[in-house]
């Protein structure tokens, strides 16, 4: 069994398709149809519904973390020991929320049809926000689409609603809501169970090897934000999952005097933090990762797990030399990134092993980290490149190199050609055009709907390039820009 508040209302589910996501869920079985369904997979935000969960501060202080999430991607067993806020529930004693007010006063809405999924975006960044703030109003609604009013009206309601916010009902029954959480907090290992399919809802790491061990063909669900596709897009059954967002062990974030260590299930918005303070070009790589509501969803390790040749984080991460734990058992390993990818969705990853955490060694002086991401949009977009160098200079001298790039062949990987071309070589121009030419024998990338195999390969030598120009001109910021 499984529980959770729908707002103030205790659910309890057990005979439950696990298959189920959170918009289905809302719309056929609660008769919530606010919600709607736009795309199925997380890209135009109109599904976009608010989770809150109980956390405690550096202080011991316990509060609600509330974070917005596309629904349609969100399997109902992930709702386990949380609240579920659609937008009917914001609706007071007859009164609108002051976010629906603003929208309706600053005139946000015409068709209507994405207006709840813009009203619970705001009414996240009204939670999480002390005063008006562009750009983070922008980063809250980045993840939802209008097709009729256009954004300036929205961005509007976005400012009043954050400006001298007055507490609300969620506000008023915080306490309430903390306590009932507490009551329903997990202490058990939840099932979701139909019969036909199930959905195992470990709380540590043991728990989680011992279930993946007594069933290796179950799929793996963090964020789900790769895997709820399978069904939402090509209609087809997970008969066996295991979601491991509930697995603490898994949502840490440990800074050591060398590296951190960030636990695999732990939300790319989480990350950024640790992330940024190290390496601002990986933050700044976040901020484009899909929108707020797939970063508040989707796992580090997941984006690693699920092998994607262009999935954001790898080549970043293969770059600064990171590691990935696998856990099988009470059995673990420790492998370098860039031996974890072998083929297209193929890696090292044995039967019932599974990601456990990444190792992401800490800044040094000496590094010369920078990242690039080619897309046709800035936000909410795939790469069509995504480009991660890492040099040390030393009187001139290259005396490391590590380049890796994704999008430019089956797996993220690193550039060894390119690499032997700069290593023990001066840092000048001639030098990086000869490593230039040297990415053409790391790489014969393929043509797709996102770009020619020509334009990948010169976007990567223009890529090295850009990246020896601003290191040379440290006052150009160009970083991490998108390409049309």
């Amino acid at each position: 069994m499984i529980q959770f508040l729908l707002n103030q209302e205790l659910r309890s589910e057990h005979a439950l398709d696990p298959n189920l996501t959170v918009l289905n869920y809302l719309r056929e079985h609660v008769g919530k149809s606010g919600t709607k369904e736009g795309c199925a997979s997380g890209d135009c935000g109109a599904c976009t519904v608010v989770v809150g969960e109980l956390q405690t501060d550096d202080a011991g202080r316990e509060h609600i973390r509330y974070r917005s999430l596309n629904s349609c991607l969100t399997f109902v067993s992930s709702l386990h020991g949380k609240q579920l806020i659609s937008v009917e529930d914001l609706k007071h004693q007859g009164e609108l929320h002051s976010v629906q007010k603003a929208m309706v006063e600053c005139h946000g809405s015409q068709c209507g049809f994405c207006t709840p999924g813009f009203v619970m975006s705001l009414f996240a960044l009204q939670k999480n926000s002390d005063a008006p703030d562009h750009a983070k109003a922008h980063e809250a609604l980045a993840g939802n689409l209008c097709r009729c009013t256009g954004y300036r009206p929205i961005l509007a309601a976005a400012e009043q609603s954050c400006c001298g916010k007055q507490p609300d009902q969620f506000d008023a029954r915080e306490a309430e809501t903390i306590a009932r959480l507490k009551t329903i907090a997990p202490t058990d290992i939840g099932e979701l169970n139909s019969g036909d399919k199930r959905c195992l809802v470990p709380l540590t790491v043991a728990d989680l090897a011992d279930i993946y061990d007594a069933y290796p063909q179950a799929r793996l669900l963090a964020g789900g934000t790769d895997l709820a596709l399978e069904v939402t897009q090509f209609h087809r059954t997970l008969p066996v999952m295991i979601y491991v967002g509930n697995v603490a062990e898994m949502k840490r974030i440990e800074t050591f005097e060398d590296r951190i260590e960030i636990g695999a299930a732990t939300a790319l918005s989480d990350c950024y933090e640790a992330l940024n303070a190290e390496y601002p070009d990986f933050g700044e790589l976040l901020h484009r990762f899909a929108s707020l509501q797939i970063r508040n969803q989707g796992t580090l390790g997941g984006n690693i797990g699920n092998a994607s040749p262009i999935g954001d984080s790898p080549p970043l991460l293969i770059a600064l030399g990171a590691q990935v734990v696998l856990c099988k058992g009470e059995t673990r390993r420790t492998l370098n990134l860039d031996d974890y990818f072998i083929d297209y969705k193929v890696t090292a990853r044995q039967e019932s092993e599974f990601i456990e955490k990444i190792i992401v060694p800490r800044a040094t002086a000496e590094q010369l980290f920078r990242a690039y991401k080619v897309s046709k949009r800035l936000d909410d977009d795939i790469s069509a490149v995504c480009a991660a160098f890492n040099l040390r200079v030393e009187n001139g001298v290259i005396t490391d190199a590590r380049m890796a790039f994704g999008g430019m062949a089956a797996i993220p990987k690193r550039a060894a050609h390119c690499e032997a071309a700069l290593i023990g070589a001066p840092f000048n121009n001639a030098v990086v055009e000869r490593a230039c030419a040297a990415l053409a024998e790391d790489f014969t990338p393929l043509s797709d709907f996102r770009a020619s195999k020509e334009y990948r390969l010169l976007s990567a030598q223009n890529l090295l390039r850009k990246y020896f120009i601003e290191l040379q001109t440290p006052h150009i910021e160009t970083r991490v820009t998108a390409y049309v």
